[in-house]
């Protein structure tokens, strides 16, 4: 029997949940971009910089209703590192070292969805003009190529949605989004095992949530149903005694045995981030209660207790382990804590419009 979205929220309220806070963000970042990673709070410089991270730096700055001038400063740099890796046939380099040298060439792999990702969200609402009109020539350049990786794709059609999503409708952008759905495949009819693919292993909720997007912007009422529906089992296999637990990096098999760590903050974020998509295609109040727990994972809501979030420094921990946080605060994991509290306020906001029922 496929599992149903569970109505009643954790014991947290959202008044728990704080604001986003930019304090490790900005240490993590220099004059070139964003660093990789930390040792605790210390930014390891000799690890350098990647798309991966600054691609999602622009994106959650981009989702910021009002930033600061400090913060367009930084979209304004992590705009030109990105229009700097990409190359003329629209791929991207991933990685650069401490000393402003690539390490490889253009490519199309996880980093180049990321990149469109950003791009597109940085076109569709980034904080001034120039910055949408460069977002949005070099996300069109990244249109020129396609990846043979299925989260790549997702990645790269998550941004075509946010664009989609603007305006005006661009016939290239909606191609990307329906070709990305395509090769991510519609689920199986067998109820215990849902899914397009034989194992669950990372940003899974992205996968779904790109058929929900795919359904709404292209009009195919049956690939949303069948994006909502990849999506409320994964977030029945992913809910373990009334809390988030994310499949973690080793990932689920079909028929393998259910591991529970090392689960990674990215996992919760992309569960909001689908959660939030499906909230507001749907208008169905039941998609806060799985959103409200990847909020509050970050808060201690999770498989050992432990919070995740540390509030001396305004960064998260790396990882969840059997033993508790990996106390290191690289770059992916704390956009994942800003961009998920980032939702905190939609949901308290359209809460506080309802006459009951919700977190609050």
């Amino acid at each position: 029997m496929v599992q149903t979205l569970r109505l009643l929220p954790p014991p947290l309220q959202l008044r728990d949940v704080p604001e986003p806070r930019w304090d490790h963000v900005f240490r993590l970042s220099d004059d070139t971009g964003l660093l990789e990673h930390a040792r605790d709070a210390i930014a390891r410089r000799e690890h350098g910089y990647c798309v991966d991270d600054v691609s999602r730096g622009l994106l959650v700055i981009a989702r910021e209703p009002r930033p600061g001038p400090e913060l367009v400063r930084l979209a304004e740099r992590y705009l030109a590192f990105l229009t700097h890796a990409q190359g003329a046939d629209g791929g991207f380099r991933n990685r650069m070292t401490w000393e402003r040298h690539w390490l490889d060439e253009p490519g199309f792999g996880d980093w180049w969805g990321r990149a469109m990702w950003g791009l597109g969200t940085a076109a569709a609402h980034g904080p001034n003009g120039w910055i949408r009109r460069e977002a949005a020539t070099a996300f069109r350049q990244g249109l020129q190529g396609r990846s043979t990786w299925p989260r790549a794709m997702a990645f790269a059609a998550l941004g075509a949605a946010e664009m989609l999503r603007a305006g005006p409708h661009d016939p290239a952008t909606a191609e990307l989004l329906g070709d990305a759905a395509t090769v991510i495949g519609l689920p199986g009819s067998d109820p215990t095992w849902m899914w397009p693919e034989p194992d669950l292993t990372y940003a899974n909720p992205a996968l779904a949530e790109v058929l929900i997007d795919a359904g709404d912007l292209l009009g195919d009422e049956a690939l949303l149903g069948d994006g909502l529906r990849m999506l409320t089992w994964l977030c029945g296999v992913q809910e373990c005694d009334g809390h988030l637990s994310t499949v973690p990096v080793g990932g689920l098999l079909r028929d393998g045995p259910r591991h529970r760590f090392d689960q990674q903050p990215i996992e919760a974020a992309a569960t909001a981030d689908a959660c939030a998509v499906a909230a507001a295609v749907t208008g169905d109040e039941r998609w806060d209660a799985p959103l409200f727990q990847a909020i509050t994972w970050f808060l201690g809501d999770n498989d050992t207790g432990s919070v995740m979030y540390d509030a001396d420094t305004g960064g998260c921990y790396d990882g969840l382990t059997a033993n508790g946080p990996n106390l290191n605060q690289g770059a992916e994991s704390t956009l994942a804590l800003v961009s998920t509290f980032q939702h905190a306020r939609t949901l308290a906001s359209r809460s506080a419009t309802r006459p009951s029922g919700g977190p609050t």
